[in-house]
């Protein structure tokens, strides 16, 4: 039977290394993304909240922020501008220094290439 269809001793040692080598692979990619996601990442407690907005002018929006990171981290934050067809018409990236207080109050000034009707933290991160 084996010769019939074609097992041999070869063919078995090449589907065991294949299995071998397979799960040696899983085992690899899943200790990567266990080092990658595991319990050594930590976002430091940040949590932003959007307080509101003020369009100053066509060209202008200030965005207000309610920003909660821990003590003595600094972050960066993406701020955008929204046009009411939900275009972003502003963008900056601010960074706030860290502090010794957890809870801050950030309002930040926003440029626009047209009247804007809304602005929002768009993300932050710390760096």
């Amino acid at each position: 039977m084996d010769d019939r269809y074609g097992r041999t001793t070869e063919t078995r040692r090449r589907g065991r290394l294949l299995a071998i080598v397979t799960a040696v692979a899983i085992a690899v990619v899943f200790a990567v993304w266990a080092i990658w996601a595991g319990p050594g990442q930590t976002d430091h407690g940040l949590d932003t909240d959007d307080v509101g907005y003020e369009v100053v002018s066509d060209h202008q929006v200030v965005v207000h922020t309610q920003l909660a990171v821990d003590p003595g981290t600094e972050v960066e934050c993406a701020v955008q501008a929204l046009d009411k067809g939900y275009t972003i018409v502003g963008w900056r990236v601010v960074t706030v220094p860290a502090d010794d207080q957890r809870s801050r109050s950030l309002s930040t000034p926003v440029n626009t290439t047209s009247r804007a009707v809304t602005g929002l933290i768009h993300s932050c991160w710390v760096p």
